[in-house]
């Protein structure tokens, strides 16, 4: 591990050395701009880096991270990154990765004092509120931690489809799909959970937008 910051900037000459060594053009192309086909929403967490997890190149996938993988609808941050990846970049999907472990998430399951976190964690409190029938029943802590983070996973893969642009999208094209995967810090594996949602009628109905009428205007 790294032991000064020195160590970041000599370790990103060595990969610079090495891909130059096996692909000369990978700077020279990567420069003129991006086109990446997914949005990943992840964790804040060092050992859950989209692209080396995932095996892809920098370039592949357009990231947003935070602590427990949340989409807060209030959080603007979020909110300009989703905008920006599906109206200008027009990702097809959108991945919202948690992973097994969660700082987070065993945060929010505890009764402990967290400071400031704490006004981030009722976030994540909100969701074992919903589930608390389902996660009370579940004697065992780790097994309960780990169905609560698959849990967190699935509802904020129904907040993102909440957003009102992205049902904007919906109306003229199937994408983007949002997707809710679990990752495993024991075995790196990737676990689909197969939640994937594409359309605001997987949604209740209190949280469906009308169609936009852009012609009304022009008619009136």
């Amino acid at each position: 591990m790294p032991n000064s910051y020195k160590d970041l900037l000599q370790g990103n000459m060595k990969w610079v050395e090495n891909t130059n060594k096996f692909n000369p053009d990978f700077f020279k192309n990567l420069a003129t701009g991006q086109s990446p086909k997914f949005l990943w929403i992840g964790c804040s967490d060092s050992r859950v880096p989209a692209t080396e997890i995932t095996n892809m190149l920098p370039g592949s996938i357009f990231v947003q991270r935070n602590i427990a993988n949340m989409v807060v609808h209030t959080d603007s941050n979020l909110l300009s990154c989703v905008y920006y990846s599906v109206k200008a970049l027009k990702v097809k999907h959108i991945i919202v990765c948690g992973h097994y472990g969660c700082g987070g998430v065993t945060a929010a399951m505890s009764n402990k004092n967290h400071g400031f976190l704490d006004n981030w964690l009722l976030h994540i409190k909100d969701v074992y509120r919903l589930h608390s029938k389902e996660l009370d029943s579940i004697k065992d802590e780790p097994q309960r931690l780990n169905r609560f983070i698959e849990l967190n996973i699935i509802e904020q893969v129904k907040n993102v489809a909440k957003i009102s642009f992205i049902q904007e999208e919906w109306e003229n094209s199937e994408f983007p799909y949002i997707h809710g995967w679990v990752y495993d810090l024991g075995d790196g594996l990737l676990k689909d959970l197969k939640v994937s949602v594409n359309s605001a009628e997987q949604l209740s109905k209190v949280y469906q937008y009308a169609p936009n009428n852009h012609s009304a205007g022009a008619n009136q």
